[in-house]
């Protein structure tokens, strides 16, 4: 490794250094002082509390409470240095053992144990505790993993009510073990519990007195901490209890031995061999010989649910930090605790929280925490003798209930009831049974909720008929009446969301409802357009239903037209891996405008076509011709019925106000452009046509860009143009066709100001223009005409942008 990536770790570790004083570091120790001195305080409660049931208090295990204190401040001084040496944002984190996996490891060492067998009692410890050291190892790794990789975002995506359910779980395992810590009595002397557990804890009044005291000192620090929120009003209650209880003692002049075998104090004497005063005494039980593989590789499951619990834990962390460091320096003191031969830990929130408040938001404070924290390491367990059992029973039954609470109490207004119920039911399952089974059963009933809620969202945005979607093609007056009218043999379905099995029901049933005799009958239907432009995704189930359908329609000669997807999207792969979109009777568009452009064109070519005009007498937009054949007489069908009755209303009426004397150009062009405009006199298109210059214009040519002066306006004769509107950088292009018979630029033109498209030719096209020459020139000459004339295009125009602002409506 080369000496400048050296210095890239090093400063991403320690940070940036510097020369300090030696009176500025001396200031900075003694301000320090304080915080150290609460946080080795809060070290000594949770070490004491918490690394006395490390392991469990049953079997061979018997007595090690001494040892899961010092594999506790183990993996707690590692973490300290690891955070305030830099690893974390936090200048005065504070690390300590994760606490909540307690439970678990009593499961992997209740197994390793079972598998063992009872007769090898060192091999047990021995492989239980390569568990643990193994449990810190895989959770460093990933940590390690996610932070490098930047991933720390994951973390994010675990739900909230899963996790809050495994604390409350966590919370009554806390409860049940601080009674048994209380009485003296096996941790699985509640697991479950028996009836004659249940009477001793009722009915022996020594059990009584040994439980009932705890219980009521955490439940009257509960009740402190509501009335005095100060931060040190945790600590210092744990204080004044055991000097309490010793005045007591002293006053009673009660013999420590005796209160020592009645289970008032810890008896560190007895165990798997004895002698766990001194901290390092854990190691002589790790000897690799002794280690059993098999039992190690059988707990892997139990291995999975501790790491799903560990990579939820950040998710609590209340403030904006940098996860990715934060996850680097887990993965660092999780590394380095598992290859030191013990537990998992974490940086504790709230204790950094007390620690900055009484000033310790330092990297020296932190680096103090650790001295003091490793100090407490040399000195053993032996003075834990002389902590009363009911102190550390208390410390546990305060965080149970603290847990319990916030599973419980704090959300019964913060989440919904399927929420609620996954959280008791974490919290059952956790207690009646196992709590790997609880997480895996959280887990699974977080995924049956998931998909009943999302069952019962809308994936049908919208459902209508075509006449409420006319493309944004501009079309002669009387084609867009005929359009409008037989439109309504379209049916447009808007889906939005995920369709997956358990919302693809409905959309299924709606379409099968288009089809159904009764609604058949009185509304037959030529196409059904699906819009999946709101579709996030499609699958298996999903994807088969719309086969289904299509099936269907198919057999009623409906044609199935799907837009807002490409062969290349999601959607489209789901939908072509099923084989629908390769069937004859279904149509690909990628926008909702282009299917149904597609569909008007279709009804005009089956009225022109009807008329034995096979040659349709103009030319249609869209990028893909229909080679969708309708009955050439028009006759026999309701929906055939229907494009003959209206054609003869609308289009026929057209070539019947056409004279042969009158044929030529451009009247022919302006009578198509405003002949729906009954109150005009048709003398008056002869007397505006000399005004009128012929231009044609091959495919491709741009007549005007955006934001380019006007030149005048100008009437189709022949060909397609098609404008393209932008009106903002983040909104998406906006396409307009216009067909013979139709205007363009007609409002720059008038109003004088720059074109607000770009307009293109897309099919040869012969044009005739009125410059902005000519306008003056008919206003000065015939200033009566160009009133009307002027009239008669702001018309047309209103028409044109209420046909374009509706069809963006439904957009």
């Amino acid at each position: 490794m080369s000496s400048k990536r050296l210095s890239r770790l090093k400063h991403g570790i320690i940070g940036q250094t510097r020369k300090i004083d030696p009176t500025e570091l001396a200031c900075a120790v003694l301000k320090s002082l304080p915080a150290v001195l609460l946080g080795t305080l809060l070290n000594i409660l949770d070490g004491v509390s918490y690394g006395m049931i490390i392991f469990p208090a049953f079997g061979v295990f018997s007595g090690l409470g001494g040892m899961g204190v010092s594999m506790f401040f183990v993996s707690t001084a590692v973490a300290q240095l690891v955070y305030c040496l830099g690893g974390s944002s936090f200048a005065g984190a504070n690390g300590s053992m994760m606490i909540e996996v307690v439970p678990f490891f009593h499961i992997l060492a209740s197994t390793i144990a079972r598998d063992i067998g009872d007769s090898y009692p060192k091999e047990i410890i021995a492989t239980t505790i390569a568990a643990f050291a193994l449990s810190s190892v895989l959770t460093g790794l990933s940590f390690f993993l996610l932070g490098y990789l930047r991933l720390g975002v994951l973390i994010g995506f675990f739900p909230r009510h899963i996790l809050v359910g495994c604390i409350g779980g966590v919370g009554v395992f806390l409860i049940l073990t601080g009674l048994t810590v209380s009485t003296r009595l096996p941790s699985d002397a509640l697991d479950p519990p028996t009836l004659e557990t249940l009477r001793y804890f009722i009915l022996n009044s020594h059990a009584l007195a040994q439980w009932i005291p705890p219980l009521v000192l955490a439940v009257l620090l509960r009740f402190i901490t509501m009335r005095w929120k100060h931060q040190l009003v945790f600590p210092v209650y744990f204080m004044i209890v055991p000097a309490v209880f010793y005045v007591v003692v002293a006053a009673a002049r009660l013999d420590l031995g005796a209160l020592r075998r009645d289970g008032w104090l810890f008896d560190m004497a007895e165990g798997a061999g004895g002698g766990e005063d001194r901290w390092y005494e854990f190691y002589s039980y790790l000897d690799l010989g002794l280690i059993q593989f098999t039992p190690l590789w059988t707990t892997l499951p139990i291995q999975f649910a501790l790491h799903v619990f560990h990579h939820s834990h950040p998710v609590s962390l209340d403030v904006d930090v940098d996860t990715n460091k934060e996850l680097l320096a887990h993965g660092y003191s999780n590394l380095l605790a598992g290859f030191l031969g013990t537990v998992p830990n974490y940086l504790v929130y709230v204790n950094t929280l007390l620690f900055y408040r009484v000033g310790g938001g330092t990297r020296i404070a932190g680096f103090l925490l650790a001295v003091a924290t490793f100090i407490l390491l040399m000195i053993g367990t032996g003075p834990i003798a002389y902590i009363p059992v009911m102190v550390v029973s208390a410390l546990i039954l305060v965080l149970g209930i603290d847990l319990v609470k916030e599973a419980l109490w704090d959300t019964r207004h913060r989440v919904s009831r399927m929420e609620y119920i996954t959280i008791v039911s974490i919290m059952v399952m956790m207690t009646a049974w196992d709590f790997v089974i609880g997480v895996l059963f959280g887990i699974v009933v977080s995924c049956f909720f998931f998909v009943v809620q999302n069952s019962q969202r809308r994936s049908i945005r919208a459902c209508y008929t075509g006449e409420s979607a006319i493309s944004t093609v501009r079309r002669p007056a009387a084609h867009r009446a005929y359009i409008r009218e037989v439109s309504k043999q379209t049916r447009v379905l808007r889906l939005q969301g995920f369709l997956f099995f358990g919302t693809i029901t409905h959309v299924e049933e709606t379409l099968r409802n288009i089809v159904e005799d009764a609604t058949w009958q009185r509304n037959p239907v030529r196409f059904v357009v699906v819009d999946l432009s709101l579709v996030v995704g499609v699958d298996m189930s999903a994807a088969e239903a719309f086969v289904r359908v299509q099936r269907l329609l198919a057999a009623k000669g409906v044609v199935l037209v799907f837009c807002g997807v490409t062969a290349d999207s999601l959607c489209g792969k789901a939908l072509s891996s099923v084989g629908i979109l390769q069937e004859p009777s279904v149509e690909v568009f990628e926008t909702l405008n282009d299917a149904m452009e597609w569909t008007e064109n279709a009804y005009l070519r089956a009225w022109f076509r009807a008329q034995k005009s096979w040659t349709t007498p103009i030319t249609l937009p869209g990028r893909r011709d229909t080679s969708l054949s309708f009955d050439d007489t028009l006759t026999g069908s309701p929906r055939q019925m229907q494009l003959r009755d209206v054609g003869e209303r609308t289009i026929a009426g057209e070539f019947l106000d056409k004279h042969p004397e009158n044929s030529s150009e451009p009247y022919n062009t302006l009578l198509n452009a405003f002949s729906s405009y009954h109150d005009v006199d048709q003398n008056t298109f002869k007397q505006i046509a000399p005004y009128f210059e012929r231009f044609t214009f091959p495919d491709g040519f741009v007549l005007w860009e955006n934001n380019d002066a006007p030149d005048g306006l100008y009437i189709i004769e022949s060909g397609i143009l098609r404008a393209s509107y932008k009106f903002a950088e983040h909104s998406p292009v906006i396409e307009e066709s216009m067909v013979s018979g139709t205007l363009a630029g007609e409002l720059s033109a008038l109003s004088g100001m720059p074109r607000n498209a770009r307009v293109v030719v897309e099919q040869q096209a012969v044009l005739w223009k009125l410059s902005l020459e000519n306008i003056r020139r008919l206003e000065a000459e015939q200033p009566h005409l160009a009133q009307i004339f002027v009239q008669l295009v702001l018309k047309a125009a209103k028409v044109d942008t209420d046909i374009l602002l509706a069809a963006l409506a439904t957009r």
